[in-house]
């Protein structure tokens, strides 16, 4: 993995916590309990601060960044899919936001909800808690049920399995190479 300070900021990773060898952290990042951040993904934390909270996967690829007066904040488990972009976004507890979906400067995502695959939820968004967005621009399609919501915690688990098995199963370069 690649760990930057900048302007004085270091990222800040809690022990419990699982980064792959080619993710990329820069500055004012600081990383919860149980937390993962897998392959290929950049935390940018260059001109303000990115928070991950506990038990929070973000899956290959994914970009974070920030504007100076506007952090970018993951709450408790939430799990951003492959190929996401976050921008200067606040995602509320126990949400998923899907692979490939943009969330740009400033849109806050409610607890419990879904952003569905491919969808952009524009600047200055707010998506209420429990809520299913989807689309270019995102909109609001539903209000989730209390079980679909809460689906999203186990979720979250799953990763923190998944994070700990790729640690504890990672291949040295002696057991690879061959002649």
């Amino acid at each position: 993995m690649l760990l930057l300070p900048f302007a004085g900021k270091k990222p800040r990773i809690h022990r419990s916590a699982w980064i792959a060898p080619n993710a990329t952290i820069i500055g004012d990042v600081k990383i919860g309990p149980d937390s993962s951040v897998f392959y290929g993904s950049v935390l940018r934390g260059d001109v303000g601060k990115i928070r991950i909270g506990a038990r929070c996967n973000i899956q290959d690829n994914c970009v974070f960044h920030v504007e100076e007066d506007t952090p970018c904040v993951l709450e408790d488990d939430v799990t951003v899919g492959h190929m996401a972009m976050v921008h200067a976004a606040h995602v509320e507890a126990g949400s998923l936001v899907g692979m490939s979906s943009s969330l740009l400067s400033r849109c806050t995502i409610g607890a419990g909800s879904l952003i569905a695959a491919g969808a952009v939820v524009l600047e200055g968004t707010d998506i209420p808690p429990r809520s299913l967005a989807a689309g270019v621009p995102a909109k609001v399609r539903r209000e989730l049920s209390a079980e679909e919501s809460e689906a999203f915690i186990p979720h979250a688990a799953r990763y923190v399995e998944c994070a700990q098995r790729q640690s504890n199963e990672a291949l040295s370069l002696d057991e690879v190479l061959f002649d």
